[in-house]
């Protein structure tokens, strides 16, 4: 345990590697013209301002970086928002399916704050790491037809500490390609850098890449 935890430590002080498992879909085949957008607000993240504001705020800057630029009263596009985080046990054996390791803690979800809980044993020995867990979501509309011409989200869980600026860039993950991303289910990899000490320069941003196809399984 003692060693995990000095790995995670020394780890903080480099690059880390974020890979999200992204799901694209497209009919748009280049930027539109003008290439603007305006973001329309669920009642539930109008409601919750304090919170979703600085995740919609790394949102806007993701979708510069892909091209668009926000314009509320002449968008070319309709754009709506998702963004959740929570706790979670992994996924994998063999706490899979283990009604000993339950989920629990708190999550927070586009349609306002939320806890969930589960039977869980966290004092035992050999209980597993807690992950944190983030999902992204983009949905685009034509603004004269109201037809969706664009649908993308980006999901992490890793062993980090709970961090802000990840949704950042998981939308940049979940743009990745736009305006014409291969459709399905893929893993998209970003380097990010640390964070600058007090007074010195901030680290230039990493390149979000996406990762590479599995090989084929042999028959």
């Amino acid at each position: 345990m003692l060693l995990s935890a000095s790995a995670l430590l020394a780890g903080c002080a480099g690059p880390r590697l974020v890979e999200s498992d992204v799901s694209s879909y497209s009919t748009m085949h280049r930027l539109p013209s003008p290439p603007t957008y305006r973001i329309d607000l669920l009642p539930s993240q109008q409601s919750q301002l304090t919170v979703f504001g600085p995740i919609r705020e790394q949102a806007e800057q993701a979708l510069a970086r892909a091209g668009l630029t926000r314009d509320d009263a002449r968008p070319s596009l309709l754009v709506e928002l998702g963004a959740e985080g929570g706790l979670a046990v992994p996924a994998y054996w063999p706490y899979y399916g283990d009604p000993f390791y339950g989920r629990f803690g708190w999550g927070m979800g586009f349609g306002g704050w939320h806890r969930h809980a589960g039977f869980g044993m966290g004092w035992m020995m050999d209980a597993p790491p807690t992950l944190y867990h983030r999902q992204v979501s983009i949905v685009m509309r034509d603004a004269g037809t109201r037809q969706v011409v664009f649908e993308s989200s980006a999901v992490y869980e890793e062993v980090w500490t709970s961090d802000p600026f990840i949704y950042g860039v998981l939308f940049d993950q979940a743009l990745s390609g736009f305006p014409t991303p291969p459709s399905g289910l893929r893993k998209v990899r970003t380097e990010i850098l640390p964070p600058p000490k007090p007074g010195a320069d901030a680290a230039p941003a990493a390149d979000t890449v996406p990762a590479p196809a599995p090989a084929p399984a042999k028959p």
